[in-house]
């Protein structure tokens, strides 16, 4: 008894054929199906160049495209081919052009002539598989798919919803009860044989002709109706990304897949050359002897899946752009955000460098232009101050920054006369420590001198972007470390403020602070708030700031005592 190989080939017949040779020099019989898309002229000299072997035979071909009837139709007239061409053959192993033999085949061999009852093969209910893309897993044997997924994408998705809407189902087959697996599989001659020979076949091939992706359903379903014994896994070895696309195998990954102990990977790209000659010429009399173990490499699988979907904090390039948050952290380090405390304190900024070590920076999203560290016009990376670039796209700005300046913390000024695009990526970055006196943009219009109407208009336009900033760090989507202070609130006790700021950002207790920067003169500041309510603003966010005005009636100063003698 041996094992027959039925192969699929499309395309790489160059490959396919050193494959074909490979299976017959082992002592398996080779069924081909060759796709019919493929032009007479390429398929003629592939059947010619494998003419003189008598193990080789080519079968019907059936016109073949993803997610369709042809590729099962295709696979059911090789197999009745092989079944009829070759007695010997207990075992028929359905395998691609582009699956390599990990081990030598006479293992194969061995392996399944210890278990002559034993079909491969993955099968299991649409509720118990994780791998359906596309929201399609009990649908795809309830309604209709007579347009194809690839080539009439709109189509095929408006005939769904069509179908979806007026409640349309199909019936199931009594007795039959969908399951979902690879396509890859290795089974019985008793049980193939019941499967094609099956006199309710018509009615079963009618039903899944009408199903979606039916290679991976029809031998899946149908082997629970007629095998005694199943063995739920495939021999060959086939791993998928998270969009449902095959992983591919190149020369790279030799190691990983002799560590896999499987006998066939799927699937292996045709130029792979070095896997070509390590598994099918130099390998060809190692014996193994181990049971296949897929596991040992599917963390490594599942480490280039997150690797690709979430990608490395704070990393965008051309070559990977996730959707919106969809990414492995906005920003790749942490950083610190202050707003109001370079309107309240004088050179906050170099205090705050020389206190932390950090990078400060002005106003990063000032209007006019970047305010850089030092007010540097080009900044790591070659970033430019230029607001007009900065504009184009806020959020990759900051991310930018944060990934060219790694190893350094970053520290920038941001109140509600910048640019307010970040304001909600700052509240939604874990990696963002955000510390806010509101109010304070009123400073620097109490120290100006500017008509009172205009600053009464002014003040009543920060206050109402500032208070949206802050709606966005209080709301339930924030996952920034936030902390904001009242003015009022913030001036009764600053060095205290100051110190968790410090030590958050240097991640270590630091002795206390023994100096704190200079705080702007706020000397008739309280009058200036009540200015502007009596001019009909109310400046809330300041808190209860104190009004402090001299009194209308002094008392006279007391006169110096004398001795009388």
């Amino acid at each position: 008894m041996t094992v027959g190989v039925v192969m699929l080939v499309h395309t790489a017949f160059d490959r396919a054929e050193q494959l074909a040779r490979h299976w017959v020099a082992g002592g398996c019989p080779v069924v081909i199906h060759v796709d019919k898309t493929v032009n007479d002229a390429s398929y003629d000299s592939f059947a010619v160049a494998l003419s003189d072997l008598d193990q080789v035979k080519f079968s019907k071909r059936q016109r073949c495209e993803w997610g369709t009837w042809g590729i099962v139709a295709g696979t059911q007239s090789a197999c009745e081919l092989m079944l009829k061409s070759f007695p010997q053959v207990r075992h028929v192993f359905l395998a691609s052009g582009s699956c390599m033999p990990l081990r030598p085949v006479r293992e194969l061999r061995r392996y399944l002539d210890s278990r002559p009852r034993t079909d491969f093969i993955e099968s299991a209910t649409t509720a118990d598989v994780p791998w359906t893309v596309g929201g399609l897993d009990q649908e795809r044997f309830t309604l209709r798919f007579p347009f194809s997924w690839r080539r009439n994408r709109y189509l095929f998705d408006r005939y769904v919803a069509l179908q979806r809407l007026v409640r349309f189902r199909r019936r199931i087959p009594d007795g039959l009860v969908p399951h979902m697996g690879s396509q890859w599989w290795c089974l019985t001659r008793q049980t193939l044989s019941a499967i094609l020979q099956d006199p309710d076949r018509p009615a079963y091939d009618k039903y899944f002709a009408k199903v979606w992706i039916p290679d991976e359903s029809y031998f899946q379903t149908l082997v629970r109706v007629y095998s005694t014994s199943i063995e739920s896994r495939s021999l060959t070895l086939s791993k998928f990304d998270f969009q449902g696309k095959p992983h591919i195998f190149y020369d790279d990954h030799l190691q990983l897949l002799r560590r896999s102990d499987c006998f066939v990977a799927r699937k292996v790209w045709p130029r792979a050359d070095r896997l070509y000659q390590a598994f099918l010429l130099e390998d060809a009399a190692t014996m193994k002897g181990a049971e296949p173990n897929p596991g040992k490499i599917d963390r490594i699988f599942a480490k280039a899946v997150d690797r690709r979907t979430k990608g490395r904090p704070g990393l965008y390039m051309q070559s990977r752009w996730p959707n919106e948050d969809w990414e492995n952290g906005i920003t790749c380090a942490p950083y610190s955000v202050f707003g109001g405390f370079a309107e309240l304190f004088e050179n906050f900024e170099p205090w705050l460098a020389k206190i932390t070590g950090a990078q400060v920076h002005g106003h990063l999203y000032a209007p006019d232009r970047v305010q850089f560290d030092g007010r540097q016009q080009f900044f790591n990376g070659a970033m430019s101050d230029h607001a007009g670039i900065r504009d184009h796209n806020p959020q990759m700005f900051l991310t930018n920054l944060i990934w060219n300046t790694r190893g350094e913390r970053q520290a920038f000024q941001f109140g509600p006369s910048d640019t307010q695009k970040i304001s909600w990526m700052i509240a939604k970055d874990p990696n963002a420590q955000v510390s806010v006196i509101s109010g304070c943009w009123a400073v620097p219009l109490f120290q100006s001198n500017r008509n009172f109407a205009d600053l009464r208009h002014e003040a009543a336009h920060l206050q109402r972007i500032e208070n949206e900033h802050l709606a966005a760090l209080r709301s339930r989507w924030a996952k920034a470390r936030v902390r904001i202070w009242t003015m009022a609130d913030f001036i009764e006790s600053p060095m205290e403020a100051l110190q968790v700021i410090v030590d958050e950002m240097t991640g270590k207790t630091t002795r206390r602070l023994t100096e704190a920067p200079r705080m702007y003169d706020l000397t008739g500041f309280g009058q200036f708030l009540q200015n502007l309510k009596n001019q009909g603003m109310h400046p809330y966010l300041m808190g209860d700031f104190p009004v402090e005005t001299a009194p209308l009636n002094q008392a006279p100063k007391p006169r110096k005592p004398y001795l009388v003698k």
